[in-house]
């Protein structure tokens, strides 16, 4: 009967534990990151910016990715 109350104990220890950790990390969601197409455009403009190509290169890439 003792090891049943053993394990009663740490179950309620253990829901204890999870219910304050769900709480104390609800407010602290990551931050929203930009999406795929944002950071590629920026790579493409950096690109022309350095003449590693030429306007017409970056208007096709540019549309390929915004599509």
């Amino acid at each position: 009967m003792g090891f049943l109350i053993m394990l009663a104990v740490l179950a309620a220890v253990v829901w204890v534990v999870v219910a304050v950790g769900r709480s104390a990390w609800k407010g602290r969601e990551a931050p929203p990151t930009l999406p795929r197409h944002d950071s590629a455009l920026e790579a493409l403009r950096e690109r022309y910016a350095r003449g590693e190509i030429d306007r017409e290169t970056f208007d096709r890439m540019r549309r390929d990715i915004e599509r």
